[in-house]
């Protein structure tokens, strides 16, 4: 389960952000996750429960938004969405698909007391 480590990730960039910007609790917690980025909200959901324990963000709400997987197909030159790594093209069935975006995983935003 590596949404785990990821919890851990976030719980060390909120505790950084808190010793440079002098904060204390941390209310909510927006993460950005995209589609494509092999994460599965209800286990980071969990994993961030545990992780954030003790820390400035116990207790704390988090907000998933997640950004839709995106690529560019070489056979049909055009942008399209796609739903799942290695799917074909929507537009003309090609399979030279290149992503574009929907495999990132940020902190977009902590609402602090």
């Amino acid at each position: 389960m590596h949404e785990m480590s990821l919890a851990e990730g976030v719980r060390q960039i909120i505790e950084d952000a808190a010793r440079r910007q002098g904060f204390g609790r941390v209310r909510t917690v927006v993460l950005e996750i995209g589609q494509l980025a092999a994460v599965e909200p209800d286990s980071l959901r969990f994993c961030f429960d545990l992780v954030m324990k003790g820390g400035p963000a116990e207790g704390a709400v988090l907000q998933i938004d997640r950004v839709p997987g995106r690529g560019w197909c070489a056979q049909c030159d055009a942008h399209v969405d796609i739903a799942e790594l290695y799917d074909p093209c929507p537009r003309c069935g090609g399979y030279r698909v290149q992503v574009t975006g929907g495999t990132e995983m940020r902190v977009k935003e902590l609402e602090i007391e």
